[in-house]
């Protein structure tokens, strides 16, 4: 029974580390003031070669979390009696297991709509800021569909799970 509580802490410190780290990896991009256009331009490379190696290590993170979290779920699972829980329907059982499976997913959904809404601000304030100039140099817009942005939100009532599209 104590073996079972200390790998049950174990697990809590490495899920909260993992959270630690994730937080940690997302860094904005550095835009040199003054530099030459070519600074400007190889920045820009450099942050997103960055982001994308970035991007990789979330998602394992993301999912050595997930994996943690159901391993802590059995553990969890083990510690109470078997004999004082009622038997419950093994529909039942399989529908609040999916629950929490789409739980997982739901609040991954909402993080990286939450990241892709702030790269969108970031890539229309970029268009606002050169748009007049690009017209001026090529005749024709820089990016068009502006009007009507949205990232996919997942939300739920506690019965009801609802995704709906927020406009950024």
């Amino acid at each position: 029974m104590e073996q079972i509580q200390a790998e049950i802490e174990a697990i809590r410190s490495q899920i909260a580390a993992l959270k630690e780290e994730r937080q940690q990896l997302i860094v904005d991009a550095v835009v040199p003031e003054n530099k030459s256009p070519e600074a400007i331009v190889q920045a820009y490379r450099d942050h997103a070669r960055e982001t994308a190696h970035q991007s990789a290590e979330v998602k394992g993170i993301d999912d050595a979390i997930a994996a943690l979290e159901a391993q802590l779920q059995q553990k969890q699972a083990q510690l109470q009696p078997s004999q004082s829980q009622p038997r419950r329907n093994p529909l039942e059982e399989q529908v609040e297991e999916g629950r929490k499976r789409a739980h997982v997913h739901a609040e991954r959904i909402n993080e990286l709509a939450a990241q892709l809404a702030q790269e969108v601000q970031e890539l229309k304030a970029i268009a606002d800021e050169i748009s007049p100039s690009y017209w001026q140099v090529y005749y024709k817009p820089f990016i068009t569909g502006f009007q009507s942005i949205s990232v996919p939100h997942v939300r739920s009532d506690g019965d009801v799970w609802t995704i709906v599209n927020r406009v950024v």
